[in-house]
C-alpha cells in the first residue's frame, strides 16, 4: 500500500526550511536552508534546493512514496501576486519608478515592492525541488501541492507543538497575507482563527526600521543585536515620545499615523542620534528605548488576548516570539499562567507549521495528547573527515574516546578550555541547544570578551546563554521558568551574579536554557560532570559559527573553526580534537 508522506516548505524569500512528516505523524526531519547552504538566512533560495533533495528523499521516504507538499503562504494570496506579476508591477523597470520614502508600513516603498515581488517568485517555484527530487530519486512524480495561510502555519507549530490541551496562540510578525497579527484558539484539537489584523501596520516591521537606525541592519536579521544592545542605554525620553507618534493601540488593533507624520518622526530621531559606531552611548540608548516601545506594544497586545478569556495557556509564535527579552517578562505583566514559544517560531519553523497542517486535515482523529518537540530534527554530523585526517596523520592531537568523551570533555570546560561540541542531530530553531554549541566556563569574568574577540568574531557587547540543569533553575534564577529552546530571558539571583560573570547580561539577566536528560542525555550528563568538579550546575552556550555565518553543517566546518578561531578543543561525537 502506498504510504503518504507531508513535506513543508517555509516559502517566504528569506529563511526558508524544509520538514518531512512520516505516514504515521512522526516527525522525520526539519531544517533551515542555511545550514546545508552556509549562507545566512539564504535570502532568496528555494527550501528544497535540487542539488538535495535526491539524498533526502531516498533518506526519509520509501520508494512508492505518495507525497503533498505543504507551503506557508496562501491560495488566494498566492493568486493575487501572479495578478500583480501579470500586470508589471513586479518588473524591476517599474520598481525603479518608485519613491524610495517610507510607507505606511514603516518600510521603503521601493523595497517593499522588490521584495513583495521575490515573494511572489518563491511562491511560483514551490515544491518544484521536490518535483525533480522525486524524479531523480524515485522515478515518479506523485505529489500534490497545498497552500496555508503564513500566520496559520505559524499557528500551527506553536499549538501543536506545545505542552498543552488548549491554548491561545498570539502571532506577531512583520507580515502575513492581510496583516501582522493573528490570533487563534486550540481546543480539542482543533486549530481556530479568533481575528486576524487587517492593515499595514506592522511591529516587526517597527523593530526593524528601529534596528536599522541604530547602525544594524534588519536584512541580515540583526534585530537580536539591538535586543542585546538594550541593556546596555537607558530609555531616551524625547526619542521615546518621538516613536510614539508613529502608533495607537485601540480597541485591540495596532495603528500608525500617516506616511508624513512617520517620516518626519523618523528624521527627528535620526537627527537625535547620529551613530557612527553601533555600540556608542546613543545606540545603547536608541536600543533600549526602541526594546521599550516593542515590549510596551507587546503588553498591550496581550491584554487584549488575555482579555477574550480563551486560554491561561499562551503560545507566542512569529520572528516577535523571538525576542527573549519580552519572552521573559511576559507572565509577570500578565493573568496568563504558562507561556510556550517553540523552538523555530520565525519563518523557518513555518515549514513544520504547513506539514502539520496537511497531515492533521487528513488524520482529523489522530492523537494530539501533548508531549515535548525535540528541537534536534536536523542533519547528523558524519565523522568519516575526522577518520579521514587520522589516516592522513595530521599533525593535530585526536584522540577517539568513546567511554570516556564526557569526563573529558568536562575537564577541559574547568581547565578554561573553549570548546567546540558537535553531537547527533541539529537543532531545528534559531538557537544552538547543546548539539551545535561553543561551550566554555561561565566562572572567568573574561570568557565572554575572549569568546566574542577570538571565537565569534563579533561584538563585545553580545551575550551569551546559560545552560543549566533545570533541577538548578530556582536556585539561580528569580520566578524560574522552564526554557527547553533559550526562548525566554529571566533574572539572576542577587547570590549568583559574580558566580557566573560571563553569563550575566548588563541588566542581571540570563537567556537561559533548561536542560533535562529526558530531552538531551549527552549534554545533560556533560553539564552534570562539570557541575561535579565546580559546583556550577550550568555551562556558557553559543552557536556554533562565526558572525555573520549560520551554524556550522559539517565536521569539516568545525575543524576549519577549530584552526582559524581560538577553540580550544572540537568534540564530534566521540572524538576529541585538540590544536
Amino acid at each position: 500500500m502506498t504510504k503518504r508522506y507531508y513535506i513543508g516548505l517555509a516559502t517566504t524569500f528569506h529563511d526558508p526550511a524544509l520538514a518531512i512528516i512520516g505516514p504515521d505523524g512522526d516527525i522525520l526531519f526539519a531544517e533551515a536552508t542555511e545550514r546545508f547552504l552556509q549562507y545566512k538566512r539564504a535570502v532568496n533560495c528555494e527550501p528544497d534546493t535540487v542539488t538535495r533533495m535526491p539524498e533526502l528523499l531516498r533518506e526519509y521516504l520509501e520508494p512508492d512514496a505518495e507525497v503533498v507538499v505543504a507551503t506557508t503562504w496562501s491560495e488566494q494570496y498566492t493568486d493575487f501576486l501572479n495578478r500583480s506579476a501579470g500586470v508589471g508591477q513586479f518588473e524591476v523597470d517599474e520598481i525603479t519608478k518608485l519613491p524610495p520614502e517610507l510607507n505606511r508600513s514603516l518600510t521603503p516603498i521601493k523595497s517593499e515592492r522588490a521584495l513583495i515581488s521575490q515573494l511572489q517568485l518563491a511562491q511560483r517555484r514551490a515544491g518544484l525541488g521536490v518535483l525533480i527530487g522525486l524524479e531523480r530519486a524515485f522515478g515518479h512524480t506523485n505529489l500534490s501541492l497545498r497552500r496555508y495561510l503564513h500566520h496559520q502555519t505559524h499557528a500551527a507549530l506553536g499549538c501543536y507543538s506545545a505542552p498543552f490541551d488548549e491554548c491561545v496562540c498570539l502571532v506577531v510578525d512583520g507580515m502575513g497575507e492581510t496583516g501582522s497579527m493573528a490570533i487563534f484558539q486550540y481546543k480539542d484539537g482543533e486549530l481556530e482563527e479568533v481575528r486576524r489584523h487587517r492593515g499595514r501596520e506592522s511591529l516587526g516591521f517597527m523593530f526593524g526600521l528601529l534596528t536599522d537606525i541604530c547602525g544594524f541592519d534588519q536584512s541580515k536579521g540583526e534585530e537580536w543585536k539591538l535586543m542585546g544592545l538594550a541593556p546596555y542605554g537607558k530609555r531616551d525620553p524625547e526619542i521615546f515620545e518621538i516613536i510614539k507618534r508613529i502608533y495607537s493601540f485601540k480597541r485591540g488593533q495596532l495603528k500608525f499615523a500617516d506616511e508624513e507624520t512617520i517620516r518626519t518622526a523618523v528624521r527627528e530621531v535620526e537627527s537625535r542620534v547620529d551613530i557612527k559606531d553601533s555600540n556608542s552611548l546613543e545606540a545603547r540608548d536608541l536600543a533600549r528605548t526602541s526594546q521599550d516601545i516593542f515590549e510596551e506594544i507587546m503588553a498591550e497586545v496581550l491584554q487584549d488576548v488575555e482579555a477574550r478569556g480563551l486560554s491561561k495557556n499562551l503560545v507566542l509564535a512569529g520572528g516577535c516570539a523571538l525576542n527573549s527579552s519580552f519572552n521573559g517578562k511576559v507572565l509577570s505583566r500578565t493573568g496568563f499562567e504558562s507561556l510556550y514559544v517553540p523552538s523555530a517560531p520565525a519563518d523557518d519553523g513555518n515549514a513544520l507549521g504547513a506539514a502539520l497542517l496537511a497531515y492533521h486535515d487528513d488524520h482529523p482523529q489522530a492523537d494530539k495528547t501533548p508531549k515535548f518537540l525535540s528541537p534536534y530534527l536536523g542533519s547528523a554530523i558524519k565523522a568519516e573527515p575526522v577518520e579521514r585526517i587520522v589516516q592522513m596523520g595530521w599533525g593535530g592531537k585526536i584522540r577517539q574516546l568513546p567511554g570516556t568523551i564526557i569526563q573529558e570533555t568536562a575537564k577541559l570546560l574547568a581547565d578554561g578550555a573553549l570548546i567546540g561540541w558537535v553531537q547527533g542531530r541539529a537543532e531545528f530553531g534559531p538557537r544552538a541547544l547543546g548539539n551545535r554549541s561553543i561551550l566554555a566556563d561561565a566562572q572567568p569574568a573574561d570568557a565572554k570578551d575572549k569568546i566574542n574577540a577570538k571565537v565569534k568574531y563579533r561584538e563585545a557587547f553580545r551575550p551569551f546563554a546559560p545552560s543549566i540543569l533545570h533541577e538548578y533553575g530556582a536556585d539561580w534564577f528569580e520566578d524560574y521558568q522552564e526554557s527547553p529552546y533559550m526562548e525566554r530571558t529571566l533574572r539572576f539571583k542577587e547570590d549568583k551574579h559574580a558566580l557566573v560573570p560571563a553569563v550575566v547580561h548588563a541588566d542581571n539577566t540570563g537567556r537561559l536554557q533548561s536542560v533535562k536528560r529526558e530531552w538531551n542525555a549527552k549534554y545533560y550528563d556533560l553539564i552534570s560532570a562539570f557541575n561535579d568538579l565546580t559546583g556550577v550546575p550550568l555551562v556558557l552556550n553559543t552557536s556554533f559559527n562565526i558572525m555573520g555565518k549560520p551554524i556550522l553543517h559539517t565536521a569539516e566546518d568545525a575543524i576549519q573553526m577549530l584552526h582559524t578561531t581560538g577553540l580550544d578543543a572540537v568534540i564530534i561525537e566521540d572524538w576529541l580534537l585538540e590544536k
